[in-house]
């Protein structure tokens, strides 16, 4: 392990049987976790070429069981975003595509930090829950048509492993081990054909479209030489998406916006991934016929009856589909004022998203716990023009002490001046 570093720090490629060789001893625990620590230091200053991020890409995702799903019908589609505030796409995307005909096979995660989390946000519905058997999301998919599983410790183990030093040891922002991380843990469940969709701003983990489009290759390059299609969806994440952020508060926006509510900026990014996921699946053959058909499982109810098939499918309790006023709501609330009048040009989404966890709806470690009822109902958003003591936000929480502290985030995240801003659009680029 010692010359593996060795030659890493020194700007050389590895093999890949070097690099199974620190999988297999990363698993086994055989090879401790400072000398892994050195060894992912390393990859963060001398980077990896194409064939080793593929070769660490496959030796992640075998590190642990692999789901196949070759016995359902059509391809398999699953999409990823890197993270953001009030991204509640999953919730909306996901039952609109496999009501449109095509399994979606679909792995989601916490929140931690500033970004929220699939799984949290779903278990706003008492006894929804994630946790199955290979064969049980295999059986839910052929079922339903759709399926959402949790990384459970069968599933890519060596990626949990190395996330949790690379959280500690700074070593997150590297393309190669971000690559590995989200193509590992895709492939690992079945997948066909991903679209990933790429945050970048204030809110995101790049901010700048340079450095996605950089990602956003190497992401592409690693889906051609495991045979899987992948699209990358490079979206703005300045703001917030949508007018909520927190876990019910994102449920009642997404349930909105199924039923043909909900923001312009939400509604064209789902169906900007959704006809992206539809046309990766050769279900249609166009993006713009793909945005049709979505638009038409809105219209028609499609999309939230197969939502409501997802959550009744893994445990939850439908019943506030059809009443989202039964959805978690905290015990307090406060109105946050605008100091002074003219146009919001911006409000930024990583001290948003910092406010909503001073509320209590993240997590500042991973053994906090979440107030599914907490969160920041967004009554203005960029380019609105307000008047000053205008309500711009209502915040959420259980404990009334933590207002004065998300207020301070917000105040350094919202700017008011005399002219509006110019906009941009939700989708900044596609890259296949």
């Amino acid at each position: 392990m010692q010359q593996i570093i060795k030659k890493k720090r020194d700007g050389k490629a590895l093999t890949q049987q070097e690099i199974q060789h620190v999988i297999d001893g990363l698993i086994s625990e055989e090879i401790p976790d400072y000398q892994i620590s050195a060894f992912l230091m390393a990859i963060y200053f001398r980077g990896m070429n194409d064939e080793e991020t593929t070769w660490l890409t496959d030796a992640v995702l075998k590190s642990g069981e692999q789901i196949d799903l070759s016995s359902i019908e059509g391809a398999k589609v699953d999409k990823h975003s890197t993270g953001g505030v009030g991204d509640k796409t999953t919730l909306i995307l996901a039952p609109l595509v496999a009501a449109a005909g095509v399994p979606v096979a679909k792995m989601s995660g916490r929140g931690l930090g500033h970004t929220g989390g699939t799984i949290d946000k779903l278990e706003s519905f008492p006894g929804f829950s994630v946790d199955m058997s290979k064969e049980q999301f295999i059986e839910r998919i052929r079922k339903h048509n759709i399926a959402i599983c949790g990384q459970n410790a069968k599933l890519v183990p060596a990626d949990k492993k190395l996330y949790a030093l690379r959280d500690v040891t700074a070593t997150v922002d590297n393309h190669s081990l971000i690559t590995s991380s989200i193509m590992g843990k895709k492939l690992a469940c079945g997948a066909d054909a991903i679209v990933i969709d790429m945050k970048v701003g204030k809110g995101a983990y790049m901010d700048s479209i340079d450095e996605a489009e950089k990602l956003a290759e190497a992401m592409i390059t690693i889906g051609q030489k495991m045979d899987r299609k992948v699209v990358v969806v490079i979206s703005a994440m300045d703001q917030p998406l949508g007018y909520t952020v927190g876990n019910a508060l994102e449920v009642r926006e997404a349930i909105d916006t199924l039923k043909g509510g909900g923001s312009a900026e939400l509604k064209e990014l789902c169906l900007s991934l959704g006809a992206e996921m539809l046309k990766l699946a050769e279900h249609v053959t166009s993006i713009e016929e793909g945005r049709k058909l979505l638009q038409s499982l809105i219209d028609d109810g499609s999309g939230l009856k197969k939502f409501k098939e997802l959550i009744a499918a893994q445990g939850g309790d439908v019943s506030m589909l059809d009443k989202p006023e039964l959805l978690p709501v905290s015990s307090y609330s406060r109105s946050y004022k605008a100091r002074k009048a003219g146009y919001i040009t911006e409000m930024h989404a990583m001290k948003i998203g910092r406010a909503s966890v001073c509320l209590g709806a993240g997590r500042e470690n991973k053994q906090s716990k979440i107030d599914l009822g907490a969160g920041i109902l967004l009554r203005h958003k960029v380019g609105d023009q307000v008047v000053e003591g205008d309500t711009l936000a209502v915040l959420y929480s259980d404990s009334e002490s933590s207002f004065d502290a998300a207020e301070q985030h917000l105040h350094e995240a919202y700017h008011i001046s005399d002219t509006a801003p110019k906009m941009q659009p939700i989708v900044l680029k596609t890259m296949r």
